[in-house]
């Protein structure tokens, strides 16, 4: 599977209270399961008037599929090249 950041914009997004996010979290739960193929939401960020989610799919077409079937905007969706962090300083 492919990792794939997702930038959703939704005005407002930062002011989404606990009860609207979880709900979000059960669309999105439910929208995984309707697709029948190997589907993983990673975890989600919300920053201003956007929510960034980070999904691993087959392909695009399968998380714009999600988006749809979510009721979701998926305002760009990208492939990831590569990931790091603090520990790849140290080859680990």
């Amino acid at each position: 599977m492919t990792r794939f950041v997702i930038e959703r914009e939704i005005p407002g997004a930062k002011d989404l209270t606990q009860d609207q996010l979880a709900e979000i979290a059960r669309t999105s739960n439910a929208a995984v399961e309707s697709l029948g193929v190997p589907y993983t939401w990673v975890t989600s960020y919300v920053a201003g008037d956007k929510i960034y989610c980070v999904h691993d799919a087959e392909d695009a077409e399968t998380v714009l599929e999600h988006a749809r079937r979510g009721g979701f905007p998926a305002n760009k969706v990208t492939a990831v090249a590569s990931e790091f962090g603090p520990r790849t300083a140290d080859g680990s």
